[in-house]
């Protein structure tokens, strides 16, 4: 042997025992004992937790696809500055199944759901346009594919139970002095 490489590194060459505990743990890797599936289980729930948290605030990182962009966001704003029939649909629904239930008020339960069927389809093309006309004006490079259905969706949902929270009231339409 050359005596070029005589240089020692300075410690000794430690045992595969101690090399393989030393070695960092992938996140991803399934937990080998109960301890660690416990903690990674806290981990997945504390992210989940967070990310639900920043898509209910409408942060739009943590928004799906279908929620994401500027006009979307103006859709929602649109949509929860209003009321709509939709909004109350399903409740009434429900009231109109109840009274039905007295023979009565049966005749009553029947023209009751037909209005409030025509008023929900009446209010549904009345915001498809108002959601036409503001997409083309505030952008108007924007396509208004699918956006109308968006909208329709939103506002048939209980403002309660919306996703992403409303960040706008919804207020009652004042009357316009002339």
């Amino acid at each position: 042997m050359s005596e070029e490489n005589t240089d020692k590194k300075g410690h000794a060459t430690p045992k595969r025992k101690d090399a393989e505990a030393k070695r960092v743990v992938n996140s991803l890797a399934p937990a080998k004992n109960k301890v660690e599936r416990a903690k990674q289980k806290e981990l997945v729930r504390q992210q989940r937790v967070s990310a639900r948290a920043a898509y209910m605030r409408g942060e739009e990182s943590a928004m799906p696809a279908r929620d994401r962009g500027p006009a979307r966001r103006f859709i929602r704003d649109l949509v929860d500055s209003r009321r709509s029939v939709g909004e109350y649909f399903l409740p009434l629904l429900v009231l109109v199944l109840l009274v039905s239930r007295i023979t009565a008020l049966q005749s009553v339960a029947v023209l009751l759901m037909y209005f409030i069927m025509l008023s929900a389809i009446v209010d549904w093309f009345r915001l498809k346009r108002q959601v036409k006309a503001a997409i083309a004006e505030k952008f108007p490079d924007t396509s208004t594919k699918g956006l109308a259905m968006y909208a329709w969706s939103r506002s048939t949902q209980l403002r309660r139970l919306r996703a992403p929270k409303p960040m706008v009231t919804a207020s009652r339409r004042e009357k316009k002095s002339s």
